[in-house]
C-alpha cells in the first residue's frame, strides 16, 4: 500500500520519555501501522483528520518506549524502505483487526456463558416452583382427607371387620377427634415429597416425550407412559416413608418411638433394607396408577379445551391476561379442575387397589414370617376371598375422590400463583 511519509522526531532526547510523532499518509490505516513500526514499546493515542484531498494528517502522543526505530528522514522514503515497511504496517494492522476479532469472539462467548447461566438458574428456580406446588397440594389434600386415610388403614392392617359407622364411633370413643389424624404429620412427610415428585416427574416426561416425538400434542400412549414412569420414580423415591407410616398404625407400633424410632427398629432388627419392602407390588400398583390418574385428566382436560366452550374460555384468558385472578385462570375452572382430578383418581384407584392391599401386608410382615408379594396375595385370597383384595375399597375411594380434585387443585392453582413455566 504506498503512502508519504514524513517523521518529526519527539521533542527532548531520542530516548525513552514523552514527546510527539507527525507524519502525512495516502492511507489512515497505514500510518497508525508505520508509526507503531517505528516506536516498539510505546503507548500511543491517535489523532487523524482529513488534511488535503488524498492526504491524511496524524498526530502520535507517545508515552514510555524506547524512541523511534532509526531510519532516513524524508520526504520519500526508497522504494525498497516503503515496500518493506508498507509490509510492516500491513502487518501490524492485521495483527491489529486480529486482536479486535479475537476480543469480540471473546466477548460473545462470555455473553453465551452468561445467557446458559442465566437460562440454568431460571430452570432450577421452576423445578423448586414446581416441586413445591406439589408438595403444598398434598399437604392440603391429606390434612383434609386424614379422617378416610384413617378408616381405609383400619380395615387393610387391622382386617377390621365392623361396618363403617362402627368403626368411626369406636375410633371417637377411644381417642377422640384426634384420633382420625393419627398418622397425619408423618403421613404428609411422606406424601408431600411423593407428590411433589410425581407431579414434576410427569410434567418433565411429559414434555420431553413431546420433543422426541416433534408433534403438536402429547399423545394419549405418550400420557400413560409419563404418568407410569412419574408413579414409578416417585416410588422408588418415597417408599422408605411410607413403610414407616404402616408400621406406626400396626399393632405395638406406638410402643417405638415416632418416626425415628420405627426406622431404627426396623434397620437394627431387620436390616437397611426393610424399609423397602413391598417395593416390588408398589411399582406393579404405582406405575398403572400413575398412567391411569395423570392420563385420564390430561384426556379429559384436553377433551374440554378442545370442545368449542373451552376454545373460548382459552380466548377469553388470553385477552384478560394477566388481570385475571388466579381462580379465573385455572384453564378448566374450578370445578371442572375439581371433578377432573376426583374421577382421574377414582379410575386410578379402583384399577390398582388389590396392589394396595397387598403392599400394606408386605410393610406389616416381620423377618421371620416374610413372604413374597405372590405367595401373601395368595394367602390374603385364602383367608377372605377374592373380596379381600378390595377390603376398603369404599372408604379409600371416598378418600380419593376428595384427594384427589383437592390435590389437582391445588397443585393447577400454585402453579399459577408460583409462575411456574
Amino acid at each position: 500500500m504506498p503512502w508519504l511519509e514524513m517523521w518529526l522526531p519527539p521533542a527532548g532526547s531520542g530516548g525513552g520519555g514523552e514527546g510527539m510523532a507527525a507524519g502525512l499518509f495516502l492511507d489512515g490505516e497505514a500510518a497508525h501501522g508505520a508509526l507503531l513500526a517505528a516506536m516498539p514499546g510505546i503507548s500511543a493515542s491517535f489523532g487523524v483528520r482529513q488534511r488535503r484531498p488524498g492526504f491524511v494528517s496524524l498526530t502520535m502522543s507517545v508515552k514510555g518506549g524506547r524512541g523511534f526505530v532509526s531510519g532516513p528522514v524524508g520526504l520519500l522514503a526508497s522504494g525498497e524502505e516503503k515496500g518493506a515497511r508498507a509490509e510492516e504496517a500491513e502487518a501490524l494492522v492485521a495483527g491489529r483487526r486480529a486482536t479486535e476479532e479475537e476480543v469480540a469472539e471473546a466477548s460473545e462467548g462470555k455473553v453465551v456463558e452468561e445467557v446458559k447461566e442465566a437460562r440454568a438458574g431460571a430452570g432450577a428456580m421452576n423445578m423448586t416452583k414446581h416441586l413445591w406446588s406439589g408438595a403444598v397440594a398434598a399437604m392440603v389434600s391429606r390434612t383434609v382427607v386424614a379422617p378416610l386415610e384413617r378408616l381405609k388403614l383400619e380395615y387393610i392392617v387391622r382386617a377390621e371387620q365392623r361396618n363403617l359407622f362402627e368403626l368411626i364411633h369406636a375410633i371417637a370413643t377411644t381417642q377422640g377427634l384426634k384420633g382420625f389424624w393419627k398418622g397425619n404429620f408423618v403421613n404428609i412427610l411422606r406424601t408431600a415429597p411423593f407428590k411433589a415428585v410425581n407431579f414434576y416427574a410427569y410434567d418433565t416426561y411429559r414434555k420431553q416425550l413431546l420433543k422426541w416425538s416433534g408433534n403438536d400434542e402429547t399423545t394419549n400412549f405418550e400420557r400413560f407412559i409419563a404418568g407410569a414412569a412419574a408413579g414409578v420414580t416417585a416410588t422408588i423415591l418415597c417408599i422408605p416413608m411410607d413403610t414407616i407410616r404402616t408400621r406406626m398404625v400396626a399393632p405395638g407400633g406406638e410402643a417405638l418411638g415416632g418416626v425415628i424410632g420405627v426406622a431404627r427398629h426396623m434397620i437394627q432388627t431387620e436390616g437397611f433394607f426393610s424399609l423397602y419392602k413391598g417395593l416390588v407390588p408398589s411399582l406393579i400398583s404405582m406405575a398403572p396408577s400413575g398412567a391411569v390418574f395423570y392420563g385420564v385428566y390430561d384426556i379429559l382436560k384436553m377433551g374440554y379445551l378442545h370442545s368449542p366452550e373451552g376454545k373460548r374460555r382459552v380466548l377469553t384468558m388470553k385477552q384478560q391476561g394477566q388481570e385475571a385472578n388466579a381462580l379465573d385462570q385455572l384453564e378448566l375452572g374450578t370445578v371442572r379442575t375439581l371433578l377432573y382430578g376426583a374421577i382421574a383418581g377414582c379410575c386410578a384407584e379402583a384399577a390398582t387397589y388389590p396392589f394396595e392391599v397387598v403392599r400394606r401386608q408386605l410393610q406389616m410382615q416381620v423377618k421371620a414370617t416374610r413372604m413374597n408379594a405372590f405367595a401373601t396375595c395368595l394367602k390374603i385370597v385364602d383367608q377372605g376371598g377374592v373380596p379381600a383384595l378390595y377390603a376398603g375399597l369404599i372408604p379409600s375411594l371416598l378418600q380419593v375422590l376428595p384427594s384427589a380434585s383437592i390435590s389437582y387443585f391445588v397443585y393447577e392453582l400454585m402453579k399459577i400463583v408460583l409462575k411456574v413455566e
